[in-house]
């Protein structure tokens, strides 16, 4: 049985799955879709381990702000973000630290 396994992540991003589907979407380029995976497709990070940084979808995280998203950047996770509808991926991203290859 393994002990570990390698991903090649730089980076991992918690992103609260109860404070997502209560604004049900709200991102992407139709504003249709979930923040995670609006941050995955937008930033073409691929799928699993082998992506370039980790965009994960956890359960509650607490703090339950109205009309945003929590989410929390695993390397610094001292500072918590409050995400609204509508917000700029890039910058999201930027100043999560997990900038990959953007589309055109």
């Amino acid at each position: 049985m393994k002990d570990h396994v390698r991903s090649n992540w730089r980076n991992a991003v918690l992103v609260c799955r109860k404070c997502a589907k209560k604004l049900d979407g709200g991102f992407g380029p139709d504003g249709d879709e979930r923040l995670a995976k609006a941050l995955r497709k937008h930033l073409t990070l691929g799928k699993g381990r082998k992506a370039g940084a980790g965009v994960i979808e956890v359960d509650c995280l607490g703090i339950c702000p109205k009309g945003a998203v929590t989410v929390v950047n695993g390397a610094a996770s001292r500072e918590w973000l409050l995400v609204r509808p509508g917000a700029d991926l890039d910058e999201l991203a930027d100043t999560l630290g997990i900038g990959a290859a953007k589309q055109p």
